[in-house]
């Protein structure tokens, strides 16, 4: 018997003109690993919703057809019903807490249930070990980088002990080992246990090796299968796959490891004759400039002694694992977190004593949670309250902006009904509509598929081409290998490495992109470098 089982599933937002979903019929057994994968806002997360009964309990709206989980109807059930078979992990981790501090957090719905103590704390301890968090057991969860707070709130959906966790972008702003340790531990459960894993994410390359079945949700309808059948002809995938398909190796190569095999048996690379990637020199001014900089957050030493500058039309990917100190930096930058050395400038002037208004007239930046970004009631209005607020009222279009971002049908929407990625975007034309000289962008990708990345990268090759400095923070290896001109790699508050992309990211370990570690020896980044090489031997031959 089926654990899940969705028959003729429709289901329509309140006020919508079409439905989220549409005529969903699939099933999958228990213990199953399900990947579910497509375009931002195409129906994945309100798929995920209906097996803990949130849809549309909470959301409201029209659903026709029926859903059952453990033979159960979360309609009927309710979603404090069914929190005892499914755990669940949204997009926005910090959303979903409740108390302050972590261990507290995970106790919590331990505490509601009216587990015995005893048992509490070894539940407790079990899930701290598990999710190898034990030592941020009494931190308070507030001074968390995005990146632990998200394996505290997977921690916390496991503490019930649901026969199904379902997670929705759980390696979204985690760094590779994190993310790596995640999947292992989500592995683990599934494996050892019987525990259904149904998770949704956009970084495909990341937790494809784990999963029994993808699902592709496009515009509300779904294809399953596996892995194999599901990617041939989807439109997003990973690096490894569309070069797969690029020369048609079959079987299909899905891993680094099944590519790295047929490439090696199918075709060979003269690393002599690879490509050497451009070091640019810098002559301009710098548009920011940090020396000496060192910084305290929640009592701890977090930046010591860094040096980073970037220069007009060019963009920097700032890396390093989650606690590194990278969103620290940027706040220091305007003027959100206190400096205890070192000097900024930007533009040439110190930041030091100005007002974050006035440092951000000259740098637009995005934090981690867009949602911090976003008062108004359409996403026109956004853009239109920045310019105000910068006394540019009616100076630029925004309808322009709106359509290099994809969102040209959700001027009129309310922002926050948006998906995550959706959101992300909104954000970050509400702080770049001013074309400030620098963008400081802190997890831009985050709820972001590939096509909506493509769409990013576009937009900062158009920053780079009127001269705009990007400083970009990101665990996002294949974005900063199709985007970034430098890397700066922060380990332990420290600038550990610097340097051109190709060159920091050929040695960075974990932090290498696909090409690279099927390549090593070449200084490719991405797949057009790798067919550019293919394509010139061919015309050579």
């Amino acid at each position: 018997m089926s654990q899940v089982v969705f028959s003729s599933l429709t289901y329509t937002y309140p006020n919508a003109d079409v439905p989220a979903l549409r005529e969903v019929s699939l099933a999958f057994e228990s213990g199953s690993f399900v990947l579910v994968i497509g375009e931002s806002g195409s129906g994945k997360s309100t798929l995920l919703r209906c097996l803990n009964g949130l849809v549309p309990h909470f959301t409201g709206g029209v659903l026709t057809g029926s859903v059952r989980v453990d033979g159960l109807n979360p309609i009927v059930a309710g979603p404090s019903m069914m929190a005892r078979h499914v755990g669940m992990v949204f997009q926005d981790p910090e959303s979903q807490f409740v108390l302050d501090r972590v261990e507290d957090e995970i106790a919590f719905a331990l505490e509601n249930a009216a587990v015995p103590r005893a048992e509490m704390q070894a539940r407790v301890d079990e899930t701290l070990r598990r999710m190898a968090i034990e030592p941020l057991r009494y931190r308070n969860i507030s001074n968390l980088s995005g990146g632990e707070q998200q394996r505290v709130a997977i921690a916390a959906a496991l503490a019930l002990r649901p026969r199904i966790l379902v997670l929705d972008e759980p390696t979204s702003q985690l760094d590779p080992q994190a993310a790596d340790e995640v999947m292992e531990a989500l592995s683990m459960l599934n494996r050892d246990f019987g525990l259904t894993i149904v998770l949704a994410e956009h970084r495909i390359e990341r937790v494809l090796q784990w999963a029994h079945r993808v699902i592709l949700v496009r515009s509300g309808q779904i294809q399953a299968g596996n892995a194999e059948e599901v990617l041939r002809h989807a439109e997003l995938v990973p690096p490894v796959v569309a070069l797969a398909r690029r020369y048609q190796i079959e079987p299909l190569t899905l891993t680094v490891e099944q590519a790295r095999t047929a490439f090696n048996s199918g075709f060979h690379v003269d690393t002599r004759k690879a490509p050497s990637q451009p070091v640019t020199r810098q002559t301009a001014q710098p548009v920011l400039s940090i020396t000496g900089l060192a910084a305290q957050y929640a009592g701890r030493q977090v930046l010591t002694d860094v040096h980073l500058d970037v220069f007009p039309g060019e963009v920097v990917a700032l890396m390093g694992s989650n606690g590194a100190g990278k969103s620290t930096l940027l706040k220091c930058v305007v003027g959100l977190q206190k400096t205890t050395a070192g000097r900024i400038t930007v533009n040439g002037q110190a930041v030091a004593g100005r007002d974050t208004w006035d440092i951000c007239k000259e740098a637009a930046y995005l934090p981690q949670n867009p949602n911090a970004l976003l008062f108004a009631d359409t996403v026109a209005a956004e853009l239109a309250i920045t310019l105000a607020n910068h006394g540019m009222a009616g100076s630029k279009d925004i309808g322009l902006l709106l359509h290099r971002l994809g969102l040209s049908r959700y001027a009129q929407s309310y922002p926050r009904d948006l998906s995550v990625g959706e959101r992300e975007r909104v954000a970050i034309g509400a702080v770049t509509v001013t074309e400030p000289k620098l963008v400081l962008l802190d997890e831009p990708t985050r709820g972001l598929d590939y096509a909506a990345k493509r769409a990013l990268a576009t937009l900062l090759q158009q920053w780079k081409a009127a001269g705009i400095g990007i400083l970009l923070v990101t665990h996002d290896v294949e974005f900063v290998a199709e985007c970034a001109d430098r890397v700066v790699m922060l380990a332990d508050g420290r600038v550990s490495a610097a340097g051109p992309t190709w060159q920091v990211l050929r040695g960075a370990d974990i932090f290498e992109p696909q090409m690279v570690q099927l390549f090593p020896e070449t200084g490719w980044l991405t797949v057009d470098d790798v067919a550019g090489y293919f394509e010139a031997e061919s015309n050579h031959a």
